[in-house]
């Protein structure tokens, strides 16, 4: 998929960037690892890029999932977002993008597929949860799925995101992210900061 917006891939002197680095564990395991990237592009857009890069071989369960986020923001609103996945399971993508009064969704994953139309702004996105902590928000749109997970507070720092029979919680300290735990019926993964 070629990306073609104006500016991309161009740098100047307002960008700052702020990049994320996680471990992604199973049972106690590096399985794989996860790189959420913020780049200010200027006073109005903001660029994310989230990789995520799994591969688990237990025995009978082998999975492989590399997967990449793009998304553009524009004056606080989701303007285009693209998704490629890469799996054993076959290769799957999605797609969100503002169409002047409306956002056209596409979401073809592994066992999932979803197309839907949506007039309201998307201002939060599953990625912004990697760099803010979702105090009074009570939904977060997935890029992946092309649909919005509703967020609830449990405790101080701790959220459950929910989505059909999805379920992750978010654990942050001080307003950082500190820990996801990704339900799964064998074995939850946990996706915790990379210590530098």
């Amino acid at each position: 998929m070629v990306l073609s917006w104006p500016g991309y891939g161009q740098t100047s002197p307002a960008d700052t960037t702020n990049t994320k680095e996680y471990a992604i564990e199973v049972a106690g395991i590096k399985v794989g690892t996860m790189t959420a990237n913020r780049q200010q592009r200027d006073k109005q857009s903001v660029l994310y890029t989230l990789i995520s890069d799994v591969k688990v071989n237990f025995l009978i369960y082998k999975v492989k999932i590399y997967y990449k986020v793009v998304s553009l923001v524009q004056q606080g609103k989701l303007v285009r977002s693209t998704v490629d996945a890469h799996t054993n399971q076959g290769n799957f993508s999605s797609l969100t993008e503002w169409k002047g009064d409306h956002y056209e969704i596409t979401a073809n994953q592994y066992k999932y597929s979803h197309k839907a139309t949506e007039t309201k702004r998307i201002d939060f996105t599953v990625t912004d949860l990697f760099f803010t902590e979702p105090v009074n928000r009570n939904r977060a749109y997935s890029e992946y799925f092309g649909d919005y997970f509703t967020l609830t507070p449990l405790t101080k720092g701790r959220y459950r995101a929910t989505l059909a029979d999805r379920e992750d919680e978010y654990l942050y300290e001080n307003g950082q992210l500190v820990k996801i735990i990704k339900k799964n019926p064998l074995k939850n993964y946990i996706i915790r900061p990379i210590k530098k």
